[in-house]
């Protein structure tokens, strides 16, 4: 067993010595410059940072997430100076100047220079380098901040060790007060009274921090506590505390997709994910809400209103291939009166899609052009197989509810009601708490004699406030997709978090679905909520929803549902031309080419569709074999519009079947042109040459 843990400690040993050792390999890589800013920041700079700045593929990123670097640090961000970064710069030329004389070191590689960069300059400094029979000592005073878990003062304590070379600092545990006396060998070592005592004699302040780094916080007996190595490892780890180093890892993992001017202007933010059955159109829906935690905004003279000007880029993702994928504006204006309630309440931008069954990563990207700031949702979603069974198909928290006409589709809207949300979830004694329930595929036998649970529970550890409810179906009409709704003053519960449980009930009693939430009643008066703002969409032009329906399913290659879903979409609004062209690419995967033909007869006299319609109607000739026939519409097209690498793939490949050389390959390098990487066609070039 021992031999099994030392070669388990040996492996991970030389794991670590790789890894770090590659670190190593990627810094000396950089430019100067960037390893200059990596000896800056040595002591600042948070794991997570130092990992993104290596793997980034330019100078250019990296000079861009420094940038970011010093932002997040920055304690007044809305003025043109960053006060941290100047003290920061002054502090780390001043250990240069000062901390590297007598060494072989810069400045800020010594410990003396290490503690002035991370906590300036003492308040006081006591030297020790002249007491008989003491080793040079250095002690400088600071006083603490308790919020950060440090003493209201304390001593650091240089000394050097032996009497000779460098200051380092003493560990009043691992050194041990003998270190610091001239005869301190031939004393024993576990007498800390006696050291002390011995101390004490030659230096009665030295004694006060010879033990402990509170002065005059000598331990009972004597022993130095290891809490001086907490003290020690909250001053490393202070200046890294504030730092939320999600910024770093989302430059690194968009710095492809977010725009530059806006990389080093991430802005943290509350969001909410949930999944509902629509009622009315009976499809699920993916409905979110993010709130930037903070907010910019610009002023509009010519209307006097004030407005941020925000983007949504959201994609379904399985792995890295996107499956669904879209781009919307929600630009907010609102009047000189409003803007002291917008600041202090920010604004959550709201939207929803319809979504297939499935396992996804689901990404928005916001950003705010005031500004140039950006914030992201990342998560994992899951939308459930439709069965057929009743299960409940979204939960709803909010403060209040407004009333909608039923043909409009809203985020988080439930028939003619949408319900008001807070992405945090936290409420006041003030707010009245909206919960919608929304239960799919209910058969009369569950309506008539099933039933809805509702425990709400304090999470305190002593007397938690507990609430609980009965709901019965047949209360409500029967619908294929019933939707309960029920209200909780706020005010009575206690202010505390709490756990909301909704539960489902069968006929026979049985619970056989649950799910849950959480949320907080604060004990603040009064709490601010983000300002919603959506888009309404009418369900005149639900095809649209089918059609992004048809798409996913596409995706995930489950042609058969998405031929149904293009079909339903078609079905709905036969003269919706993109989707009819959608429709027909679609048809021409899974070979069904007559049908293309007869469907593209809808758009063969419209002037902005012509190219289309040619590139078409010769793909399926050339699906059905006719290659003359595809040659001829190829052409037409081709006349229209000759850099389409789909329609010249097409056509090199009909020529090269009508055994055409020339005019293949002329055809298919032109299309190489426009394209170097397909290697496919590379590949049928090279059969082409040979013959």
């Amino acid at each position: 067993m021992k031999d099994k843990l030392a070669a388990l400690i040996l492996v991970f040993f030389s794991l670590s010595l790789l890894l770090f050792s590659t670190e190593k390999d990627k810094e000396k890589d950089l430019s100067q410059r960037h390893q200059e800013f990596l000896n800056l920041t040595r002591y600042i700079i948070l794991d997570e940072e130092r990992n993104v700045l290596n793997q980034l593929a330019t100078d250019r990123e990296r000079d861009i997430f420094i940038k970011a670097f010093w932002k997040q640090r920055d304690p007044t961000p809305g003025t043109p100076d960053n006060e941290y970064k100047t003290q920061h710069i002054k502090r780390f030329n001043y250990a240069n100047k000062f901390y590297g004389r007598g060494t072989s070191r810069p400045g800020w590689m010594t410990d003396m220079g290490r503690i002035h960069i991370l906590m300036g300059e003492p308040v006081s400094k006591e030297r020790f380098e002249t007491t008989m029979g003491i080793r040079p000592v250095q002690a400088w005073f600071y006083y603490g901040d308790p919020g950060r878990r440090l003493p209201t003062h304390f001593a650091v304590v240089f000394f050097k060790r032996g009497g000779f070379g460098e200051f380092k600092l003493y560990d009043h545990v691992a050194d041990g007060p003998t270190a610091l006396l001239v005869e301190g060998r031939d004393m024993d070592p576990a007498d800390f009274e006696t050291m002390f005592n011995k101390i004490r004699e030659m230096s009665p302040t030295l004694s006060l921090i010879s033990h402990s780094m509170i002065p005059g916080d000598v331990p009972f007996d004597f022993q130095p506590s290891p809490v001086n190595n907490i003290i020690m490892a909250e001053i490393f780890d202070s200046p890294k505390k504030d730092v939320n180093p999600t910024y770093a890892t989302n430059f690194l993992d968009y710095k492809g997709i977010v725009d530059t001017a806006y990389m080093t202007n991430f802005v943290e933010s509350d969001s909410f994910t949930q999944i509902i059955r629509d009622p009315i159109m009976g499809i699920d829906f993916l409905h979110f809400s993010i709130a930037p935690k903070n907010l910019s905004v610009d002023y509009y003279e010519p209307k006097d209103q004030y407005y941020c000007n925000f983007s949504v880029s959201a994609s379904l993702r399985i792995d890295e291939e996107i499956i669904f994928q879209y781009s919307k504006d929600f630009p907010f204006y609102f009047n000189p009166d409003d803007i002291d309630r917008v600041k202090a309440n920010g604004v959550s931008i709201e939207d929803s899609f319809p979504v297939i069954s499935g396992k996804y990563k689901f990404i928005v990207l916001l950003q705010n052009s005031v500004g140039k700031e950006f914030c992201l949702l990342e998560k994992e979603v899951v939308i459930p197989e439709r069965t057929g069974v009743a299960r409940i198909a979204g939960f709803l928290l909010g403060y209040n509810f407004k009333n909608y006409e039923s043909q409009f589709h809203l985020p988080f809207k439930l028939k003619d009601k949408k319900v008001v949300i807070d992405p945090t979830n936290t409420f006041s004694a003030r707010d009245n708490i909206v919960l919608f329930i929304n239960i799919a595929d209910v058969t009369r036998q569950l309506w008539e004699k099933g039933k809805v649970r509702i425990n709400v529970t304090g999470l305190k550890p002593n007397n938690p406030a507990i609430k609980s409810l009965n709901i019965q179906l047949k209360d409500r009409p029967l619908e294929k997709t019933l939707v309960i709704s029920h209200t909780i003053a706020g005010r009575e519960l206690p202010p505390d978090y709490y756990e909301i449980r909704v539960s489902l009930y069968d006929e026979t009693g049985a619970k056989f679905d649950e799910v849950k939430n959480k949320f907080i009643i604060s004990q603040a008066e009064a709490v601010s909520h983000p300002i919603s703002h959506a888009k309404a969409f009418s369900l005149a032009n639900n095809f649209l929803y089918f059609y992004m329906l048809a798409s996913q399913y596409e995706k995930i290659n489950n042609f058969q549902k998405a031929e149904s879903s293009y079909a339903k979409a078609y079905a709905v609004r036969p003269n919706y031309k993109k989707g009819l062209v959608d429709y027909a690419n679609f048809l021409y995967k899974v070979k069904k080419f007559d049908k293309i033909l007869n469907l593209i007869t809808k758009i063969e006299n419209d002037a902005n569709l012509k190219f289309e319609f040619f590139l078409l109607k010769g793909k399926a000739y050339m699906g059905k074999g006719k290659y003359e026939e595809a040659i001829d519409n190829f052409l037409q097209g081709n006349e229209i519009y000759n850099s389409d690498i789909n329609l010249l793939n097409s056509l090199g490949f009909c020529y090269y079947k009508v055994e055409d050389k020339k005019k293949a390959l002329d055809v298919l390098r032109s299309s190489l042109r426009l394209n170097p990487e397909q290697e496919d066609i590379k590949k049928l070039i090279s059969e082409l040459e040979k013959k």
